[in-house]
């Protein structure tokens, strides 16, 4: 028997509900590893249908699909190495989220996923039956076992079954969402399982934005002993050959570059910007816009635009106002200057006393308040939506995490939009990411270099410019203080009694948590948005919109 064994790792990009382009991707990196001699190329979790395909999965005519692609891929790829590739198999009875390994013109096997998450993001138990225990299948010299993702997640089950049922490595095939600091958390749960196993483990793991999430591949290696023998980069499409030896003491992989993932401000800004790009190009639009108002968070959403789609697909749109200050034009108009985007003009100042006559005799008796200007606001978003409509260019929304978790933000007004690159991203990082692009460029960035946020931009006080001399801090608590409530409410999940003896007034953070409850409506109907944390607002976070619960500590 030989004493090599070469592995293909497809760590791709595929599009969910594109099964007959995703054949196609998993084709043609099928002909590139069989050109290099491989015996076994490999493609991630689902990767045949996209991930994840929520309940679109359960539809009969669109598993039958891709059962039917993968039958397809099989006979069309009979004369070569065999293929692992993640889709939906159905037995007749059940459902399973499957690993199926074409070989020889046929689908030789199904390894069923046994492991459903039903955390964060995931809502497999919904969707799929529980595959039962498997041991590995024989690809040339090689027993291989294929734990599915969270699978390979949990001590002393799957992986350990199928090694003491003689797995020589384990190779398993992820659809793991990119959260920050992952990739550490990833390496040492699979450190975990080979101590457990003393086999060999190979992680595979997808790439692309998909709605909200970001897959970040970063693909890596284990040997027994703890070694990683390699790790591919993060948030890159790209096929590697790995090679598998065989020893004295069982099978290794060998060692080839360990490519160092980015720190945690270069990844959050590439989750961003690969998040947008991929939910551009996916859903079929070519251009966006957004309103470019002269404060931090427009300037960095434009920023993250163009380095995603390049200057020439993005427009800015300056509304100004009788509140918008000379200054805010001028820093807008610096914006788009460094950036390379066209900016246009539009003046507010008629349509809004065009609304103001026309709710004149309604009004009658009140004093100007809260609703004057959210229509200012409401307007901004009529606009832009107009450009939208007309021009086909998909209309970003900007409000940071800080804003859209205590509802600072006009419902129908500055919220209207299809994508917010931001939504993840709280005030105070806000400030930071924009501090880290203007001295960072990177080869993926399709913006220029140097700085593209003027230090002015990200100085002066925050403030929606709805009336005079108008600050954030006039309605909000100092975002350093806001930005750490909202950490300890939302994504410690602390108590109120907690924050208060971690030195926070009490009568602020109950204001804070109050709210975030009575927001809970808007973020329903907003924009999705790329997830950064683990405690995301969407499917990380799920409230209800009616709540008259607080805490009581």
């Amino acid at each position: 028997m030989s004493d090599t064994f070469r592995l293909t790792l497809a760590q791709l990009n595929p599009t969910l509900g594109d099964i007959a382009g995703n054949a196609a991707k998993a084709r043609a990196a099928w002909d590139e590893a069989k050109a290099s001699g491989a015996d076994f190329v490999v493609f991630p979790e689902a990767f045949l249908i996209g991930y994840q395909p929520q309940d679109l999965v359960t539809r009969p005519a669109f598993w039958r699909d891709a059962m039917d692609a993968t039958a397809a891929l099989a006979a069309d790829t009979a004369d070569g190495p065999a293929i692992g590739i993640g889709a939906p198999f159905h037995d007749g009875r059940d459902l399973y989220n499957a690993y199926c390994i074409l070989e020889g013109g046929a689908v030789r096997l199904h390894v069923l996923k046994q492991v459903l998450p039903n955390v964060e993001v995931f809502d497999e138990k919904r969707l799929y039956a529980r595959g039962p225990d498997q041991g590995p299948f024989r690809i040339g010299p090689l027993l291989i076992g294929t734990p599915i993702c969270e699978d390979a997640w949990w001590e002393n089950h799957v992986c350990t079954t199928m090694a003491e049922a003689g797995a020589e490595v384990l190779v398993v095939p992820n659809g793991s969402p990119y959260s920050r600091g992952k990739v550490p958390v990833r390496q040492g749960l699979m450190r975990s399982r080979v101590a457990e196993t003393g086999v060999p483990l190979v992680y595979l793991n997808m790439v692309g934005g998909q709605d909200d999430q970001v897959f970040d591949g970063a693909s890596f290696a284990v040997n027994p002993g703890g070694e990683i023998a390699f790790q591919l980069p993060q948030f890159e499409e790209m096929l590697a050959h790995v090679d598998l030896v065989r020893r004295a003491d069982g099978w290794r992989v060998a060692t080839r570059e360990i490519v160092p993932a980015p720190d945690e401000w270069e990844a959050d800004y590439r989750a961003m910007v690969m998040g947008l790009g991929d939910y551009v190009a996916k859903t079929g639009f070519q251009k966006v816009l957004l309103g470019l108002s002269g404060g931090i968070d427009s300037a960095l959403v434009a920023a993250i635009a163009v380095d995603a789609l390049g200057a020439e697909n993005v427009r800015c749109v300056m509304l100004p106002s009788q509140y918008t200050s000379k200054a805010s034009r001028d820093d807008a108009e610096a914006v788009a200057a460094a950036l390379g985007v066209r900016c246009d003009v539009v003046p507010i100042s008629e349509p809004q006393a065009a609304v103001t006559e026309a709710l004149a005799p309604l009004f009658a008796g009140t004093e100007p308040d809260l609703t004057e200007e959210n229509i200012q606001s409401r307007l901004r978003g009529l606009l832009l939506m107009a450009l939208s409509n007309k021009f086909g260019e998909m209309l970003l929304t900007t409000g940071n995490k800080s804003e859209v978790a205590v509802g600072y933000a006009t419902i129908y007004g500055d919220m209207a939009g299809g994508y917010n690159p931001i939504k993840d991203l709280y005030k105070t990082r806000v400030f930071e990411t924009c501090r880290w692009r203007n001295v960072h460029h990177r080869a993926w960035m399709n913006g220029p270099a140097g700085e593209v946020i003027p230090p002015r931009v990200i100085e002066k006080p925050p403030s929606a410019e709805l009336r005079e001399d108008q600050k954030d801090e006039d309605s909000l608590p100092p975002y350093e203080v806001l930005d750490a409530i909202l950490e300890g409410l939302i994504d410690r999940e602390a108590s109120v009694g907690e924050l208060v003896a971690e030195g926070f007034d009490r009568t602020t953070v109950k204001r804070v948590e109050h709210l975030i409850f009575i927001s809970e409506y808007k973020r329903f109907q907003s924009a999705p948005g790329t997830r950064l944390t683990k405690r995301a607002f969407w499917l990380d976070r799920r409230y209800p919109m009616v709540n008259r619960w607080r805490d009581r500590s």
